[in-house]
């Protein structure tokens, strides 16, 4: 199968530099993972909440204590803050605008330029949208607009690398113990695939970070659950750089290799416990590489 081919298995869950190739890798239909719930909010409540705000009338109970006088020195944080908590617990509801600036400033006792900087800063990170001659409404809050503020600290911040790396050793050995009990014939089908690639990809010395990245993004998918899937992607965007880099070091295109036939190997056994252990393997193999590329050199002796 050529990499065209293979690469078009790919899609949503797999973004960066290499979404384009990995464009349907989630187009399969009925993969969600289907256990239970967190029943919604009852509707008669959140409605009596949001009347009783959008009135102004004095609140009671937990929305009294969010919507009180702040006396913090960082107000516009301890604004966002709230404003963030009422927009979770369905008091400012995605689709209908905000109260104006002038009410919010007089309901919080702040100043209408911390109300400003409250609202500028849940905009940035795009829990909040302002529609001009409208108002400022509420964003649904999706699992992308809830860890996509990550990616953006960590293009800025590559000292934070060994701290993704403890992310990785604390995430993915999970993703893999639970891909083991949830992992489909289709599923396998497509790991052996990206495997197949890699390796053809390592004998002829071509880069390998779009199965690399494709590869994990398949293993999140295996666990049928769509917040894995969405941290899987975040994870994949701040890997770019570093896989860019690692891949190019010497043994580390093999080793990675071996790390994921390991873990298909676990997978076709439904091995949780293998599946986690050789996850862990994979990774430290990784740290293991990281480590000695960033020793510097002692001169020679004189």
């Amino acid at each position: 199968m050529t990499d065209g081919n293979l690469l078009d298995r790919a899609g949503d869950g797999a973004r960066g530099t290499c979404s384009q190739e990995l464009k349907k890798l989630f187009a399969h239909e009925n993969l969600w993972y289907t256990g239970p719930v967190i029943e919604p909010v009852d509707n008669q409540n959140v409605a009596s909440t949001r009347n009783a705000v959008k009135r102004f009338t004095h609140p009671s109970g937990e929305e009294s204590r969010l919507i009180a006088p702040i006396k913090k020195t960082r107000i516009a944080e301890e604004v966002a803050d709230r404003i963030r908590t009422l927009m979770l617990d369905g008091t400012f509801p995605p689709g209908e605008p905000l109260p104006s600036e002038r009410h919010l400033a007089e309901r919080f006792g702040v100043s209408r330029g911390s109300i400003r900087d409250a609202l500028r800063t849940l905009e940035t990170i795009g829990l909040l949208e302002t529609r001009h001659g409208q108002g400022t409404f509420p964003h649904e809050l999706s699992v992308d607009r809830l860890v996509a503020p990550l990616a953006s600290v960590m293009a800025y911040r590559p000292d934070l690398q060994d701290e993704l790396l403890d992310v990785r050793r604390m995430f993915e050995p999970a993703v893999a113990r639970a891909a083991a009990q949830r992992v489909t014939e289709e599923d396998l089908a497509d790991l052996q695939r990206i495997l197949d690639v890699q390796r053809q990809k390592l004998k002829s010395g071509q880069s390998a970070i779009a199965e690399d990245t494709a590869f994990h993004a398949v293993l999140a998918r295996s666990t049928r659950n769509r917040v894995v899937m969405s941290i899987m992607a975040t994870l994949n965007d701040l890997l770019v750089e570093s896989r860019t880099q690692s891949l190019q070091q010497k043994g580390r295109p093999a080793r990675s290799m071996d790390g994921h036939e390991s873990v298909v190997a676990a997978l076709r056994r439904h091995d949780p416990e293998g599946a986690s252990q050789a996850m862990r393997n994979h990774i430290d193999q990784i740290a293991d590489i990281q480590s000695l590329a960033h020793k510097v050199p002692k001169p020679a002796a004189k």
